[in-house]
């Protein structure tokens, strides 16, 4: 079955994701993979990053995690073969070094809007693939010119289609409702693999989501 034939009635494998992770990043090359090996439906399900959600997360106490974090991203990278640049900007308006997160955030909820609209067109995947690409493969000013455009056009997405559909749009309480889904499902970080209810957390967890495909007799392309 070609990815164009893919349709609703498919096996629905939901991954919760978040521009700003990268980790989430990290997770593209596999959701693209999933839609290419399986007769599945991969949907992309943007959540707003932790530190939207929850500002007092990144408190002084739990530098060492997020130290960590820069830390162990850029090496799985390297592991991947994948370009490791944390974003100019970064997503989030964020103090490294306080953890302190700027009340005015100009670049997250545009983003994880567009993954929305990206979604309801049928190529979230894609988009998320290629904005992310954008944002940790090393392209400076990222927000600036025709990157979004360009990035938004090699999923096959136009830019400027989206921007009015999301002007006044929804996208926002679609946020909401995936967070909740994500925490209904038994989670709450990203990137997370949703499969008939089991949560699969974490880009190292999909060798175990195949796995998981495999015994369930999920039909390979």
């Amino acid at each position: 079955m070609s990815l164009k034939a893919t349709s609703k009635d498919l096996p629905l494998i939901d991954v919760y994701w978040s521009f700003r992770s990268p980790y989430s990043y990290l997770a593209t090359p596999d959701m693209m993979a999933l839609r290419a090996d399986y007769d599945v439906r991969v949907a992309l399900r943007p959540v707003l990053p932790i530190a939207v959600r929850k500002p007092d997360f990144f408190d002084p106490a739990k530098a060492a995690w997020a130290k960590y974090i820069l830390l162990d991203w850029p090496r799985r990278a390297e592991f991947m073969e994948m370009p490791a640049h944390w974003p100019s900007p970064d997503p989030i308006v964020q103090n490294l070094t306080t953890m302190k997160i700027a009340s005015d955030q100009p670049y997250i909820f545009r983003l994880s809007s567009y993954g929305v609209e990206a979604e309801r067109r049928g190529l979230g995947v894609p988009f998320a693939k290629e904005v992310a690409h954008l944002l940790f493969g090393g392209t400076k000013d990222w927000d600036k010119g025709e990157h979004l455009a360009l990035a938004a056009s090699r999923a096959g997405l136009d830019l400027g289609e989206m921007d009015a559909a999301i002007e006044g749009g929804d996208h926002l309480a679609e946020l909401d409702a995936n967070q909740a889904a994500l925490e209904a499902a038994g989670h709450w970080g990203v990137p997370c693999f949703v499969f008939e209810g089991e949560p699969f957390f974490g880009q190292d967890r999909v060798t175990l989501l195949r796995w998981r495909l495999d015994q369930r007799g999920i039909a390979k392309r």
